[in-house]
């Protein structure tokens, strides 16, 4: 088995202690010294299977898109990665499998964007379609705000703010919920709780233990499947009413948070699933 990584945090170390421990054979291969001829299926010659751990989506979607065209399996596939890591591809995958989700727009230009904003009624937020750690991501309360942000997103140009994804501001809590999905078992539930409107741990969102009931269970099982399945982190949003809605499915997820909040063998659980996918009955 090979395993992909940008750089050895809590959960790459967890996940060789936890390979280790199960007297698999793995080596560490770091993406950044890697190159790949497209003419040879070189990786596919030595190993099984390759397990990413790559932080970078774009350097992660490449990779994994070589491996796949090759033939070798790869945790997670190629095409739920090309889903996960595009928030447009996400929400239409977990539209057409009748999840609840907050309502999107997508606009290709300023003006359109705002006259969407407009309709759909402030607040509202505006991600990047591809982005993560709750970067870029700007809540917009009125049209004063909504022209600036949109003024500064057609100045700074790129492929990263030409489209406008624009969703309905849910009101949470002050928390989100994170779903770890395991192949077809959900092994644990965390609230990320924070004073801030965003809730991501990489933006200072402390975890805390979230009780596992059937019904966060069966919502995050079935976005991990409408976007392929695999190893799958789903970011559960409450809103005023107590309705759960379905706002991310994340395809390399962290969980040093986790790892402090749960009582869960969370490398251990993922080891298990990676190494029975090597198995000759998968």
């Amino acid at each position: 088995m090979g395993v992909l990584c940008s750089r050895i945090r809590p959960e790459e170390k967890a996940i060789f202690r936890a390979l280790t421990a199960r007297g698999v054979a793995f080596d560490r291969l770091d993406e950044g010294q890697l190159f790949l001829s497209l003419h040879a299926n070189g990786l596919a010659q030595t190993y099984g299977l390759v397990w990413s751990r790559i932080i970078s989506h774009t350097r992660a979607l490449y990779l994994l898109g070589i491996l796949h065209g090759w033939g070798l399996r790869t945790v997670n596939a190629y095409p739920t990665v090309l889903t996960c890591g595009d928030k447009i591809l996400t929400t239409q995958a977990l539209i057409r499998e009748g999840l609840p989700t907050p309502r999107t727009v997508v606009a290709f230009g300023a003006e359109a964007a705002l006259a969407a904003i407009e309709e759909m009624g402030y607040p509202v937020v505006l991600k990047p379609a591809v982005g993560s750690w709750g970067r870029l991501l700007s809540k917009v309360n009125d049209r004063e705000t909504a022209e600036a942000v949109l003024a500064h997103k057609t100045a700074l140009g790129g492929p990263a703010h030409s489209i406008f994804y624009i969703q309905e501001y849910v009101e949470k809590p002050g928390r989100d919920i994170r779903v770890m999905v395991v192949g077809d078992e959900v092994i644990y539930a965390i609230y990320r709780r924070s004073s801030h409107w965003i809730t991501n741990t990489a933006r200072g969102a402390e975890a805390f233990p979230c009780p596992l009931t059937p019904e966060i269970a069966e919502l995050a099982l079935r976005a991990a499947r409408a976007v392929g399945g695999g190893i799958l982190a789903v970011d559960l949003l409450e809103d005023a009413d107590g309705r759960l809605l379905v706002s991310e499915v994340n395809h390399t997820p962290e969980f040093h948070g986790a790892m402090q909040a749960v009582e869960v063998d969370i490398a251990g659980k993922m080891a298990d699933y990676v190494c029975s996918l090597t198995t000759p009955e998968r």
